[in-house]
């Protein structure tokens, strides 16, 4: 069903990730270091990384840098996707989507019910674009980093996917709007 199309070439994707958390640092961020891992392991270019406490306005301004950057394709963030009243990830970021990818959070949702079954309805894991730029918020929990990253985000985020994926749309997100600069 879904495979790599082994007749096209590999082409690396400009990720950055930012971590949305209260207490974690550098060296206590294994959820940060899970994406940065796993980008870098799949021939991706990590253009930069940084952590944020939970707060709509850093949050949307460390975005807003990178999805003004053209050397940034893609956000992946981890952390403050749950219920709680300082978990405000969807609405810092929602702010700035142009176009909401619905299907990311069902899917992520879908497959986390499988490993931790109903408690999945506690995360707001959300995905979509701004200025060309894909944004995909995960939990800040490193399994759902792992999983969002392996059962999603590889697979999308790489050319060579069939039947089809976002690396590919890359060039068309900004259709109809003025180019990027820089």
């Amino acid at each position: 069903m879904n495979k790599i199309d082994e007749t096209k070439a590999f082409k690396p994707v400009n990720i950055a990730v930012l971590t949305v958390s209260d207490t974690r640092t550098r060296e206590t961020d294994k959820s940060g270091d899970t994406l940065a891992e796993r980008v870098v392991r799949d021939g991706h270019v990590l253009v930069d990384r940084a952590i944020v406490t939970d707060d709509v306005g850093l949050i949307r301004g460390q975005v807003k840098k990178w999805i003004d950057d053209p050397r940034v394709e893609v956000v992946i963030t981890t952390g403050g996707t749950g219920v709680t009243g300082r978990d405000v990830t969807p609405e810092a970021l929602e702010g700035l989507f142009e176009k909401k990818i619905e299907g990311f959070g069902e899917v992520f949702r879908w497959i986390s019910f499988q490993k931790i079954g109903t408690s999945t309805m506690q995360s707001r894991a959300t995905a979509g674009v701004a200025n060309g730029t894909y944004i995909f918020a995960l939990p800040g929990s490193t399994g759902a980093c792992r999983d969002g990253w392996d059962e999603i985000l590889r697979h999308q985020l790489d050319i060579r996917f069939q039947p089809c994926n976002f690396a590919e749309l890359m060039p068309r997100l900004n259709e109809g709007k003025m180019p990027r600069s820089g």
